[in-house]
């Protein structure tokens, strides 16, 4: 089980990372609409297709790897306060009730849309521009796929919490500005815990 979760989460954060890299075309992308539209007077027909399809895809491919560090929203107000085998339980049985019909729902009627975008070559009809975007529904069920694999993965984690006593962490290597901020402000403070 260890070995597919360093697999899931290996596979989760090359996407999630590679797929990051669109934030910065799509700054490009969105800095020349501005500066085309209103220093040279000549918008573009095609810069909002483009923008939201580069954002549709890093905030769909990016879900698996999100899900692989924890990093999605929760309600834990309740949650926080239980015992890791009491989370472990309440998150199998979650998973089992909601996340995979979901995620099922999302391949199956991904792959429906995706095919029939394919087949008659879509457009998008937002533009003049006629941006293609059949390519685009195809991340719906690349998307859906990521996420299946960190699923299983997740509910290995429960499985081996259920079992130990506690949650076998993935990697830390992402660190969210503020804890990043507090964590150099109290090391500024105390010189010691340098």
């Amino acid at each position: 089980m260890k070995t597919f979760i360093t697999f899931a989460d290996g596979l989760s954060a090359a996407f999630g990372k590679a797929f990051g890299w669109l934030i910065i075309l799509m700054t490009f992308g969105v800095s020349y609409e501005v500066f085309v539209r209103y220093v040279l007077n000549s918008p573009t027909p095609w810069s909002l297709d483009v923008s939201f399809i580069m954002y549709g895809t890093l905030f769909m491919m990016g879900g698996a790897y999100t899900l692989s560090r924890g990093g999605h929203v929760r309600g834990d107000f309740l949650y926080r306060l239980w015992r890791p085998r009491m989370q472990a339980t309440v998150d199998l049985v979650l998973y089992a009730l909601f996340f995979f019909p979901g995620v099922l729902a999302l391949v199956f009627s991904g792959w429906k849309y995706a095919s029939r975008s394919w087949g008659y070559g879509e457009v998008s009809v937002n533009s003049p521009a006629g941006i293609p975007i059949y390519q685009f529904k195809s991340v719906i069920v690349a998307a859906g796929l990521l996420l299946a694999i960190q699923g299983i993965a997740q509910i290995f984690r429960c499985i081996l919490c259920i079992r130990d006593g506690y949650w076998l962490q993935a990697a830390e290597d992402v660190e969210e500005t503020e804890a990043l901020a507090v964590k150099n402000a109290t090391v500024g403070e105390h010189p010691d815990m340098k």
